[in-house]
């Protein structure tokens, strides 16, 4: 079965070739160097760590029940930690002058919800459900390398203690309200 790639995806993956697994520790270095211990770029840098920690998870499921647990808390992971963007960093992108950046981000976060409706959809541990995971996987991966490379060092150079602050307690505070307080233990 072949993968379905929208327009964008095609277009990005034609003028955009892949980073490299160095050119993606590099960005997550530097993210985590500009970090401070539990601010909302830390909460985030954790948050895609995990995400990553979940991919495996899935990955390695050799039963189907528990590929499918594992596809849940995936799932979880993944759309607590958009809405969390999507409500409180992406408007902080497009305030300081980056609106391209939060469009692009919200647009690629809806494109992997789709893609995980899909996955449902699909047999655990067949090849189809195997592929179209691997696809989402390195969307997510690219999604983050952008996040992680530029878009969010810029926003946390440009923000105020002030708005350090707020940035850090909305983002926990949607990050929770959908994934849970247990999440953050």
């Amino acid at each position: 079965m072949e993968i379905e790639m929208s327009i964008i995806d095609r277009f990005i993956a034609a003028i955009t070739p892949p980073e490299t697994a160095e050119a993606r520790l590099e960005a997550r270095s530097k993210a985590t160097e500009a970090a401070s211990p539990g601010d909302w770029l830390d909460q985030i840098l954790q948050h895609h760590m995990d995400i990553e920690d979940a991919f495996l998870a899935v990955k390695s499921a050799t039963d189907a029940q528990i590929q499918r647990q594992e596809l849940k808390n995936l799932g979880v992971l993944l759309t607590g930690h958009s809405i969390a963007e999507e409500a409180v960093i992406y408007p902080a992108l497009a305030k300081d002058g980056e609106k391209t950046h939060a469009a692009m981000g919200y647009d690629e976060q809806a494109m992997v919800k789709v893609q995980m409706a899909l996955l449902e959809q699909l047999p655990p541990l067949s090849q189809d459900f195997l592929d179209r995971l691997e696809h989402i996987e390195g969307a997510v991966a690219h999604h983050m390398y952008a996040e992680e490379g530029n878009w969010f060092l810029d926003l946390k150079e440009a923000a105020t203690p002030e708005q350090e602050t707020l940035l850090t307690l909305r983002y926990s505070e949607e990050y929770t309200r959908y994934v849970g307080q247990e999440a953050l233990t």
